[in-house]
């Protein structure tokens, strides 16, 4: 067997990340190796050409289910455009921008598409190419790169 040239990190299958490079210090995710990219919820999507002359978008991201506290207006370049195609087999084109995940103590750059998760249980979704970065999935296990503090998960369960 080959040994890896680096370490790897054990993620669970749902974990807390934050995105700090857009103002969000905490998002619950859901880890997910059957999906290629990282996807984010995101709603109020407007695309402009920058005065750089690069492709932008403009999008509203609201960390929490069911609330619309500590939403955050960001501004990325666009990275890509791309058909994504979900779990039950639809296709939608989206936008991807690149975002810093912290992820278990570690940052990675992760190609994101922006999309509507509400009907979804996790804000954001952590796909292959994050999880290439030196990651592996123990299945059968929740949070292992930490939970937030009890005021977050109150918070995201919709309790102050």
């Amino acid at each position: 067997m080959i040994e890896p040239t680096h370490s790897n990190t054990i993620l669970g299958w749902r974990e807390w990340v934050a995105l700090r490079s857009i103002g969000v210090p905490w998002i619950k995710a859901k880890i997910d190796s059957g999906a290629q990219s990282s996807a984010l919820h995101a709603d109020h999507i407007e695309e402009y050409v920058g005065a750089d002359g690069n492709e932008w978008v403009r999008f509203h991201v609201k960390p929490w289910q069911n609330s619309d506290a500590d939403s955050v207006v960001v501004e990325r370049v666009i990275h890509d455009r791309r058909a994504v195609r979900s779990s039950s087999g639809h296709s939608e084109d989206r936008i991807v921008v690149t975002i810093d995940v912290e992820l278990a103590g570690r940052t990675v750059a992760a190609e994101t598409s922006l999309t509507n998760r509400d009907e979804m249980g996790f804000r954001m979704l952590i796909g292959r190419e994050a999880l290439s970065q030196g990651f592996l999935v123990d299945s059968d296990k929740s949070f292992l790169g930490g939970r937030a503090p009890r005021v977050i998960r109150r918070r995201n369960q919709g309790r102050r």
